[in-house]
């Protein structure tokens, strides 16, 4: 048989595209990281050490002026570390790829050029119809933190912020209850010969799991409430000890909460939270007793829960303390944002390897999973549903 002729040498028939793709991109991040504008938010995308790691990948980093103040990062912090510093918001939002805790409002949006990559959170909730036409008029592709899945399939932001979340519950707890706050005077820490401090947890998720770890660490005894079996099962398990837990049954919930000197509500639902304690139930507590209600940002799961802020962040009702601040984590803002840094830092570099965004998504499918808008187009079915507008299957848009 004879040899088919063929114009290209073997070396010009084997496929190169990705190589040179990855070749032609890589070290060419150049981000942008303005300050948040959000109210009572002092968090920063990336820490000082962050930006360091990714300067000396050879990327670009753009920060505005007293972006870190709040988390107490200074700017000369981040110019020692090889960011650049601008007071012009514009010049940020110009940057090819913008990093962002909050949602850019409106007004931040015009300033953003077609087809830039926009990370950050994306709170469902609290958008509106107009920001996702706006997101599709300047063909722009954003991921949302929240969304992003690691290799076991966990969503690493939200249970990041919701370790912070539930472990400061209990710290918050602790200064109401002081003195200093008007509380009962008392303390956690299990001191001999007086009794506890009695802990009550509805929700065995994430934010349960460190309210519990850290209330039983400070010498309390805590009981846990929740509809899942499983999940305090494996509460249980990962805490490598036996305490009270109980589904969420009326009867004994009030039992529990007449005697409890702090309640934290921890229940997330899929539009919002579940009411699980009811006025009656409120009223029956302790005077001076504690409410935390972690679940506020999704309407809350006490019904005398009202929306509070940092400044003034708790009211009191029937005689028991409230405390409904959404946003939990920005109380401490320095450890939140090296918490949000860790989790993003390792995805940037990710992109950079992978030869740009594009690349990284068709590799890593948590990744993908995060990515909401691709070039204008809508990607995200829940979001698409929501506010009744068209979207597409990703898998569809990257092979």
């Amino acid at each position: 048989m004879s040899k088919s002729i063929t114009p290209f040498s073997k070396a010009q028939l084997l496929p190169q595209e990705e190589t040179l793709e990855i070749l032609k991109h890589k070290s060419e991040l150049f981000i942008g990281i303005p300050k948040e504008t959000s109210f009572q938010e002092k968090r920063v995308c990336l820490t000082p050490d962050a930006v360091s790691a990714i300067v000396n990948n050879g990327h670009r980093v753009l920060i505005e002026s007293g972006a870190g103040l709040g988390a107490k990062y200074s700017d000369q912090d981040f110019s020692e570390a090889g960011a650049e510093i601008t007071n012009d918001p514009a010049k940020v939002y110009s940057c090819p790829m913008i990093l962002k805790v909050e949602p850019p409002t409106l007004e931040e949006l015009k300033l953003i050029n077609p087809q830039t990559i926009l990370i950050s959170a994306l709170q469902l909730k609290t958008q509106t119809k107009k920001y996702f036409e706006t997101l599709a008029s300047k063909r722009i592709t954003a991921l949302a933190f929240e969304f992003i899945r690691d290799e076991a399939g966990a969503f690493p932001a939200v249970r990041a912020l919701s370790e912070l979340a539930g472990t400061a519950s209990v710290l918050i707890a602790s200064e109401l209850l002081s003195n200093a706050s008007d509380g009962n005077g008392l303390m956690f820490g299990n001191i001999s010969g007086v009794p506890p401090i009695k802990v009550v947890v509805i929700g065995a998720g994430t934010v349960g799991e460190f309210a519990t770890r850290s209330a039983l660490g400070l010498g309390a005894t805590v009981k846990v409430f929740d509809n899942s079996i499983t999940k305090l099962r494996r509460l249980q398990s990962n805490i490598g000890r036996t305490f009270y837990t109980s589904t969420i049954q009326p009867k004994h919930l009030k039992k529990a909460l007449q005697r409890c000197d702090v309640v934290i509500g921890a229940v997330r639902g899929k539009d919002r939270s579940p009411v699980l304690v009811s006025e009656d139930m409120v009223e029956s507590m302790k005077n001076g007793a504690v409410i935390i209600d972690v679940s506020i940002d999704m309407g809350g799961c006490f019904e005398t829960s009202e929306v509070t802020t940092h400044k003034s962040p708790t009211f009191k009702k029937h005689g028991v303390i409230h405390y409904c601040v959404p946003n939990i984590p920005a109380r401490y803002s320095r450890t939140s944002s090296a918490s949000i840094s860790n989790i993003f830092t390792p995805y940037l570099l990710s992109i950079a390897e992978n030869g740009g965004l594009e690349n990284a998504l068709r590799f890593d499918r948590g990744l993908k999973n995060g990515l909401y808008f691709y070039h204008g187009i809508l990607t995200n079915r829940s979001v698409g549903e929501w506010f009744d507008l068209k979207h597409s299957d990703i898998n569809l848009l990257i092979f």
